[in-house]
């Protein structure tokens, strides 16, 4: 019996240690999510004409109206609009 209990007040303080380092981690963990910065808080986004993906405006590529996220796709773009001219053209 006396077994027993020990084992029980063993437990109890193991599951108390481990409540209390469960709570200071969590803690430290939201103090240091408010002190990070917020990138993109407020800014606005555009969608790459390409691929649909919303990117920030500041990261964004523009060229004559369009939203690009990458100059690849941004030249890919243009590429296909100058192939799809020719083929008007040709008709």
């Amino acid at each position: 019996m006396n077994l027993l209990i020990i084992r029980l007040i063993i437990f109890a303080v193991l599951f108390y240690v481990g409540l209390k380092l469960y709570g200071l981690y969590r803690e430290r963990r939201l103090t240091h999510q408010e002190s990070e910065p917020k990138r993109h808080e407020g800014g606005q986004m555009v969608r790459c004409r390409w691929c649909d993906v919303h990117v920030p405006e500041e990261e964004a590529l523009r060229e004559s109206e369009q939203w690009f996220c990458s100059s690849a796709h941004r030249d890919r773009y243009l590429q296909e609009q100058q192939d799809k001219q020719k083929r008007d053209e040709q008709r």
